[in-house]
């Protein structure tokens, strides 16, 4: 939950740029080429991954209740709309840069889908489904989970440079 706290802040930094666009300020490429990074990396690659390749597994290995299955597949849903608004934002964000004009509307639209999903998911994992699906979990078993998702942050960071690093070799 406490990756969620910075999520929110970039939320922020999104609308108030939204608003920004729409009031007749040009999009700022490089802030939005900073949130795409942001938005792929930290909240789908970092946290996303965690909870679907981590959390999500573990749970989907116990008995739990149809309204416990929904309300996964739902933040599942959700991932998946938010990494398709991401892809549309930095695709809509390299044809402004090109000097697409009509590349505006589609950035703010991408934002003000992002501003839309992610505080009612956040609220959703925090308050209902989070103490929820502790329940399902042992205390050794949510140890184990805390000393996996501690590797897989560490091991993210290698993962994203090596694949920078490998992108710069093919130019």
């Amino acid at each position: 939950m406490i990756e969620h706290r910075l999520i929110e802040r970039m939320i922020a930094v999104m609308d108030r740029h939204r608003n920004d666009i729409e009031n007749g300020t040009s999009p700022d490429n490089a802030l939005l080429d900073a949130i795409v990074d942001f938005l792929r990396t930290y909240a789908d690659r970092c946290h996303h991954g965690k909870e679907e390749d981590l959390l999500f597994t573990a749970l989907k290995s116990k008995p739990m209740t149809p309204d416990m299955v929904m309300a996964m597949d739902r933040l599942i849903d959700d991932h998946a709309r938010s990494r398709a608004l991401v892809r549309r934002l930095g695709e809509s964000n390299a044809r402004s840069r090109g000097g697409d004009a009509s590349a505006t509307g589609d950035i703010t639209e991408a934002i003000a889908g992002l501003v839309s999903i992610y505080p009612d998911h956040i609220r959703r994992e925090d308050k209902e489904f989070f103490p929820a699906a502790m329940k399902y979990l042992t205390k050794e078993e949510s140890d184990v989970m805390l000393s996996e998702f501690r590797e897989f942050d560490r091991k993210l960071i290698h993962e994203k440079y090596v694949a920078v690093v490998e992108g710069a070799e093919k130019r």
